[in-house]
């Protein structure tokens, strides 16, 4: 289970999200506000290919 909350914006960072999401073993539950999903998608420096839109089913 992996919360996102605008509350601790400081630890929305793409690559934490992307760690979290590729160390599910089984399943991966995502809980928290569609913004700050959202903030840590978008915050990062370099553009990464990580299919993580594709893995979130965002077109």
């Amino acid at each position: 289970m992996i919360p996102v909350a605008t509350q601790h914006y400081m630890m929305l960072a793409r690559n934490l999200l992307y760690t979290g999401v590729t160390r599910g073993k089984r399943l991966v539950v995502i809980v928290g506000q569609k913004r700050a999903l959202a903030m840590a998608v978008r915050a990062g420096g370099k553009r990464r290919w990580t299919k993580l839109r594709e893995w979130l089913g965002s077109d």
